[in-house]
């Protein structure tokens, strides 16, 4: 984490609510000897390009163990719908932000350089709104499973940026579904090794202008995050451009037992 600038330039949020249905007070396990948040608290704090990290939570025991480890932690609303939401209530913490990150509780494996890069992405693309990450999608079961929410992009152009972009291999995202998009009509397997990629997933990462936050309680009802239960297609049918880019592989969220169980058994084994 920077400290050497004199202002938030780029802050992290972690949104980190008790109530989570598949693995009952996740945030709190300890398996590990470190509870989930601790873990994800520091991938966030490892981040070069991060001047600070504040998790924003529904629960005073949350809030009690963020602050037990050193972290800075603030009650939201608990009738909050999402993560995003609670980041809306933190924006008078953090004025001077230019960049704003959503970064998932149950997110303790990604890769801090991750961060970074989804941070200077959005420094460098002036016109978006958003930035987030993408990895391509190589196996047909990824293709097929809803849970793999699927990107579709198009190259990022002076079209809609009024310079051309000095970030390699960057993005516009036009749609996100959790179908195999985009179809298909007639099906080949070298479809999943084509260059540049064609299939895509995306990455639950978000890094967003204020502004964006600012407007967010305004945007107009998207049938299409409805639809699909993806929070991000508000800003799709807003016509907010956002900008991807690409990481090498995807990171492995925490939302059930199995899963949690797997996680424990690769922190020991790295001990």
């Amino acid at each position: 984490m920077n400290t050497t600038r004199s202002h938030d330039r780029s802050v992290i949020v972690i949104p980190a609510r008790l109530g989570s249905t598949r693995l009952p007070r996740k945030m709190l396990l300890r398996d590990t000897g470190k509870t989930l948040v601790q873990h994800t608290w520091e991938v966030a704090c490892a981040s070069a390009q991060a001047d600070r990290v504040i998790i924003a939570t529904d629960s005073d025991e949350i809030l009690c163990e963020v602050e037990r480890f050193g972290g800075k932690a603030v009650l939201t609303d608990p009738a909050a719908t999402s993560g995003t939401e609670r980041i809306v209530e933190l924006l008078p913490h953090f004025p001077d932000a230019d960049v704003i990150v959503n970064l998932q509780g149950d997110e303790p494996e990604l890769d801090p350089h991750a961060i970074n890069l989804l941070i200077d992405l959005l420094m460098r693309t002036p016109t978006a709104g958003m930035a987030t990450l993408v990895t391509p999608i190589v196996r047909r079961e990824d293709l097929d499973d809803p849970s793999a929410v699927k990107a579709v992009l198009t190259p990022w152009c002076e079209r809609y940026d009024q310079r051309e972009s000095t970030v390699p291999n960057t993005w516009r995202a036009i749609y996100f579904s959790r179908a195999a998009v985009p179809f298909s009509r007639d099906w080949n397997d070298s479809l999943l090794v084509a260059s540049p990629p064609l299939y895509w997933q995306h990455i639950g990462l978000y890094a967003y202008r204020p502004w964006v936050l600012n407007a967010w309680k305004s945007l107009r009802h998207s049938r299409l995050a409805s639809h699909e239960s993806l929070e991000q297609l508000r800003l799709v049918e807003a016509g907010i451009p956002i900008v991807a880019t690409v990481v090498p592989h995807g990171f492995r969220g925490i939302d059930t037992p199995t899963e949690y169980a797997a996680f424990v058994a690769r922190q020991k084994a790295h001990k």
